[in-house]
């Protein structure tokens, strides 16, 4: 079972964390500071030593997990516009869509110089602030795996779109990032505007809007909820093609020429990211595969399937499989929304759920310290972080390297469905 918010954070915070977690999106918490404030009166209530321990915790080095590929890992960063689309969620109409790409790609292990700050400039604001930001090591203590700017490896590499979840942004979820483009990917992390709590563009820090990510998601209403993640769903999968179709132009770059394979493209992502990535991936012929990691299926995908290879990752008590004994009404739309996907699809599918995980534990928030308020109103399980990350990366690294590369994989093959066996069954 997921563990529930203490006492202290009170049965309001609880049915928030809830909603968020279920059908509607899987968003992150959009009220920042109902968060922190709930956690600094939950700290506060277990007393003054517990808040010192949590201030030495907060300072602490804490270094992300040690990718297992051969590579070492670059990482560089784009502003990129889509001048062909106006931005529906933007506040002023008719501006083109502009997008933040983080991009992660294989290196020479040798390359030197300093890690890559884990959120630098203005994605510091990232971090919880005020009191409750001592619940949290500080970004400035987490040493990334990566280095800015470095020569790319020898060869051509094969392109991974990565999708955060609702309110979340593409450096929160740097582990699984570094460790594909350690094994010969390049991994473009694409932060959704106005979606995203934070995006910086061009130095400046970008909020959410309503329509980005819409207080429906708060509501009780499953219809309408969908209604909107079917809506974002086709923005968030729009996004991640432009990413695919710009990296791909990085080939005729000073750095990345004949270094980018885009004729071979994997759509991956979290939560309602997720969902995208499985849409990206039904309109895009490069596409090779999908991976949906614990996000509930929405927009046309859902409803008309998918021809190309799938795997979803599900937390422990997640319903986004198909295969759940839920009794709540969030849970069994989720069941049903599963189930009509992979009734619908006719591409390979691999499912599984990863023991003791909790929603979050998808992101780099398994990989660093949170005070346990902060760790039980964010939704992570009971599962050491790290391990549920190394689980993660194995099953993701497998599953881009089969479909991709056409390894075999016994990590999949173990328990693998096929087309006809779909994994509700």
């Amino acid at each position: 079972m997921n563990e529930t918010p203490s006492a202290a954070i009170g049965e309001r915070s609880r049915r928030r964390l809830q909603v968020r977690t279920g059908l509607r999106g899987r968003s992150w918490v959009r009220g920042v500071l109902r968060i922190a404030l709930a956690s600094v009166s939950a700290v506060a209530a277990l007393g003054g030593g517990y808040i010192a321990l949590a201030a030495v915790r907060h300072a602490q080095p804490v270094t992300l997990p040690t990718p297992t590929g051969a590579y070492g890992v670059g990482r560089t960063t784009f502003d990129w516009t889509d001048h062909a689309r106006a931005d529906p969620l933007a506040t002023t109409p008719g501006l083109a869509r502009e997008l933040s790409v983080w991009l992660w790609y294989p290196a020479d292990p040798r390359a030197g110089g300093p890690p890559a700050p884990y959120a630098p400039g203005a994605w510091e604001q990232l971090h919880f602030t005020g009191p409750a930001g001592l619940g949290q090591t500080s970004f400035d203590a987490i040493r990334t795996q990566s280095r800015d700017d470095v020569p790319v490896a020898a060869g051509r590499f094969p392109v991974v779109v990565l999708e955060p979840g609702l309110g979340m942004a593409a450096p929160q979820y740097t582990s699984l990032a570094e460790n594909l483009a350690s094994h010969g990917y390049l991994v473009a992390g694409v932060t959704p505007t106005y979606s995203a709590n934070l995006t910086v563009l061009g130095g400046r820090p970008v909020h959410a809007t309503d329509a980005g990510n819409p207080p429906v998601f708060d509501a009780a209403d499953a219809g309408e909820a969908t209604r909107a993640g079917d809506r974002l769903v086709t923005v968030w999968a729009a996004d991640a093609q432009f990413a695919a179709a710009e990296v791909a132009g990085l080939d005729g770059s000073a750095r990345f020429a004949r270094h980018v394979d885009a004729t071979r493209v994997v759509y991956l992502g979290h939560s309602l990211g997720g969902a995208a990535a499985l849409e990206a991936c039904r309109t895009d012929p490069r596409c090779r595969g999908a991976a949906d990691l614990d996000g509930a299926q929405f927009g046309s995908v859902a409803h008309v399937g998918s021809s190309e290879p799938m795997m979803i990752l599900a937390s422990q008590d997640s319903c986004v499989t198909g295969s759940c004994q839920a009794d709540d009404p969030v849970g069994l739309a989720e069941r049903d929304a599963a189930r009509a996907l992979l009734a619908a699809s006719t591409g390979p599918v691999w499912c599984h759920r990863i023991d003791g995980s909790g929603h979050f534990n998808f992101s780099d928030h398994a990989a660093y310290y949170l005070a346990t308020p902060l760790h039980r109103l964010l939704g992570l399980g009971a599962v050491d972080g790290r391990r549920g990350l190394a689980i993660t990366n194995a099953y993701l690294t497998a599953f881009v390297d089969h479909v991709v590369r056409g390894t075999a994989e016994p990590l999949l093959s173990a328990s693998s469905a096929a087309p006809d066996r779909r994994c509700s069954h």
